[in-house]
């Protein structure tokens, strides 16, 4: 049994949810999304809201997708509804963010510039060169840009400079001494 698998999903005014067989779209203010739900998983809009079944209760691969499946599409009717950011931060001297046209230029203390250019769908903004926010309708493309910019150079242990997800801690580390 799913619990979270059971619970429905309310459709909030100026949302709406269409199913055709497996394929679900939803379309909403910030944008449109659209997603096939698994064989075995079945999707149902009634009353201003989405439903999720199974058809078989005793297949074991049916229960672990159940509540995975639900949880996504509630993803999906929020970010069409409000959208998804995240806010990430650069720390270090000489290290900067520029943004030409969809672009992002990254220096990061490397011997050439990092430029990225994000996907569809997705948008990148730039603040005083160091606040980076990346935002959009689709949380999992959000999550995936976000961590592929913080790879770029990832916060050091031993004076902290990088690029961090806003409010994270990072662990520093005593450098060597001399003894």
């Amino acid at each position: 049994m799913s619990r979270i698998g059971l619970k429905p999903i309310p459709v909030p005014v100026g949302v709406a949810v269409k199913v055709d067989g497996a394929v679900v779209q939803v379309k909403g203010p910030k944008g449109e999304l659209q997603w096939r739900a698994p064989d075995g998983i079945m999707v149902h809009v009634e009353g201003g809201q989405v439903r999720v079944t199974r058809r078989e209760e005793q297949v074991e691969r049916l229960k672990a997708l159940h509540g995975t499946v639900r949880s996504l599409l509630a993803n999906m009717v929020r970010g069409v509804c409000e959208g998804y950011r995240k806010e990430l931060e650069i720390q270090g001297v000489g290290f900067k963010a520029q943004k030409q046209g969809q672009k992002v230029t990254f220096h990061l203390g490397y011997s050439h510039p990092i430029i990225f250019e994000p996907p569809e769908g997705i948008s990148v903004e730039v603040g005083d060169g160091t606040q980076i926010v990346v935002s959009g309708v689709n949380k999992q493309a959000v999550g995936e840009v976000s961590a592929r910019i913080r790879a770029f150079y990832k916060a050091e242990p031993y004076k902290g400079k990088g690029v961090r997800y806003k409010g994270e801690h990072v662990r520093r580390k005593a450098g060597k001494t001399v003894a």
